[in-house]
């Protein structure tokens, strides 16, 4: 009887575990890259656990970042590089990454304004926060039509 009990409960804990990279994350990082376009910081900020770090590798804001308050530190440069306005952006198809531990979605962004930038993005999450986020500046990166 104890058998069956464990069984089913390994059963159960298997089939309700979250599902691997699911509409969730993808709406999750969507919604992330078009706060970035859009210039909104406080949407930006609301998706990123307490201990999310970024590397930004190349261009003005190079650097690896930890915590909250450097990365709101970041964006801050980000938006008033472009005046504060909305940035027009595209975007590649997101692609999507995962296993019971987490979800890392990449995307090739063109972001553009008066300082344009284009880059290629992975971000992870974990635990349904934005965990962690690279930024590899690409001037040379070709968007699909």
């Amino acid at each position: 009887m104890i058998r069956l009990f464990f069984a089913v409960f390994v059963v159960l804990l298997v089939t309700l575990q979250p599902s691997l990279a699911g509409p969730l994350e993808e709406a999750k990082a969507q919604a992330h890259l078009d706060a970035i376009a859009a210039g909104n910081l406080e949407a930006l900020m609301a998706d990123y656990s307490e201990d999310v770090y970024m590397d930004w590798v190349g261009g003005p804001l190079d650097g690896r970042y930890r915590g909250k308050a450097a990365i709101r530190e970041v964006w801050q440069k980000f938006i008033a590089a472009n005046e504060g306005k909305a940035r027009p952006a595209k975007f590649s198809k997101l692609d999507s990454y995962a296993n019971p531990k987490g979800t890392s979605l990449e995307v090739s962004a063109e972001y553009g304004g008066a300082k344009p930038v284009k880059a290629w993005q992975v971000l992870v999450y974990r635990d349904g926060s934005l965990a962690t986020e690279l930024w590899q500046v690409a001037p040379a990166l070709q968007m699909a039509p």
